[in-house]
């Protein structure tokens, strides 16, 4: 067989880490090892949600040969050279995994390679794209009927990275409760303080209870300590008042980190990147709005969903338009108070699980959100754990079936006559 090149185009962490990681997986058990036949390579398109650290995530993973940063993508989309100057294989395909379809045309027709196209909700470009992989049979039934021979369904991509269910009631004999408050600063400097306060509340009713706190890859643990304590933070004393400082334990010859609480627990500070191992000893999770939703979602664990409105302008990660204006200099927060108040008003959905049943089924919590009051809920639900094992069992059903991966692998390998 001819060398080939698959190069996957993707965005954003919840798509690197959710589409991405069960696709390479499935192309490399279906295809083989053999780097000098089959190379794939990640290039990472702008998105709003970006951490910034995608790539590096993307790098850990063994089934991928390259990878190339955001930031050099309009570069390449523009003189069609990368950073590291990647050479091309004669045949190839773009698989299209996350960010603007509209890419997937212009890379695949640059290199002249074969395009397949996965989407999750709707179909662009269908006039010019090759092939497209489908959640369902309703994407299909937008498109028009002449171009529906381009589309296969090969079910929902996020029920790959659902693992097996688990016992939630049987957790919550000793609870372990993951506090995700944000990866950017107008985030953090609410919801850190509003997770330290809310962790207090709960450990003085359940002292047996464990907290954990994923650092995200773009902070580095003294600049999230910094949003812990009122002399870096002045929304501290409005989120409850409660501060940490951080503790540094060897435990079995491992440097462990924590934000320790004056009279309240230690909240342990997890560097690893994705955190799943640790995130599915957990059974709740109290976490902002964005791509950590999608992720807990994927991994099936119970979540309350904080959106506080004490600073309005805290989020500014909209597409669009709205994106843009909050985001510019000396005007974006007025712009961004304004558009999170007309969004509050409109009652959307805000978390990805919710989105995607188009309904509540886990919890959000909007307004003047006092820590007092958001314990309450979680130590009602320690206490009554079967509405959390019901919360886990319809995040995993909102999910669907699994095998999308592998189905996408397969139509790769007849696309490009590898059988």
């Amino acid at each position: 067989m001819k060398p080939i090149d698959i190069l996957i185009l993707s965005n954003g962490p919840g798509e690197i880490t959710t589409w991405v990681r069960p696709v390479v997986v499935s192309l490399r058990n279906l295809l083989g090892n053999d780097r000098s036949q089959v190379r794939i390579s990640v290039m990472l398109s702008p998105c709003p949600h970006s951490t910034g650290q995608e790539s590096l995530i993307v790098e850990n993973y063994i089934e991928v040969d390259r990878v190339q940063s955001s930031k050099f993508f309009f570069p390449f989309i523009l003189f069609g050279k990368t950073s590291d100057n990647w050479d091309w294989r004669k045949k190839g395909i773009v698989l299209f995994l996350g960010g603007d379809q509209f890419y997937t045309l212009l890379v695949s027709k640059r290199l002249g390679y074969k395009s397949l196209t996965y989407a999750e909700w709707e179909a662009r470009w269908y006039r010019w794209l090759d092939t497209f992989a489908v959640m369902n049979q309703p994407v299909i039934n937008k498109v028009p009927q002449i171009y529906q021979n381009k589309f296969i369904v090969v079910g929902d991509l996020m029920a790959d990275f659902t693992p097996a269910p688990l016992d939630i009631v049987k957790m919550v004999g000793n609870p372990f409760i993951a506090l995700l408050p944000g990866s950017k600063a107008g985030k953090l400097t609410q919801g850190v303080p509003l997770c330290l306060a809310i962790a207090k509340h709960i450990y003085q009713q359940r002292p047996n209870t464990y907290f954990i706190l994923p650092v995200a890859p773009t902070l580095n643990i003294s600049d999230l300590v910094h949003y812990a304590q009122s002399s870096h933070n002045p929304l501290v004393k409005e989120m409850g008042g409660v501060e940490a400082s951080l503790t540094v334990r060897n435990i079995n010859k491992v440097k462990k980190y924590f934000l320790q609480i004056n009279n309240g627990p230690n909240i342990e500070l997890i560097n690893d990147s994705p955190a799943h191992s640790y995130l599915r000893k957990c059974c709740l999770a109290l976490t902002t709005v964005g791509a950590n939703t999608a992720e807990l979602g994927a991994l099936g664990i119970p979540m309350i969903v904080l959106l506080p409105t004490q600073k309005l302008d805290a989020m500014r990660t909209w597409d669009g338009i709205p994106g843009i204006l909050s985001s510019l200099p000396f005007v974006g927060s007025k712009f961004a108070k304004f558009i999170n108040s007309q969004v509050i008003k409109e009652g959307r959905l805000f978390a990805w699980p919710n989105i995607w049943a188009k309904e509540k089924i886990v919890p959000e919590l909007v307004g003047e959100l006092q820590p007092d009051q958001i314990a309450n809920k979680v130590l009602d639900f320690l206490n009554n754990p079967l509405k959390l094992q019901k919360i886990h069992y319809n995040l995993l059903k909102v999910r669907g079936n699994s095998g999308a991966a592998f189905r996408i692998a397969k139509i790769i390998r007849d696309q490009l006559d590898l059988t």
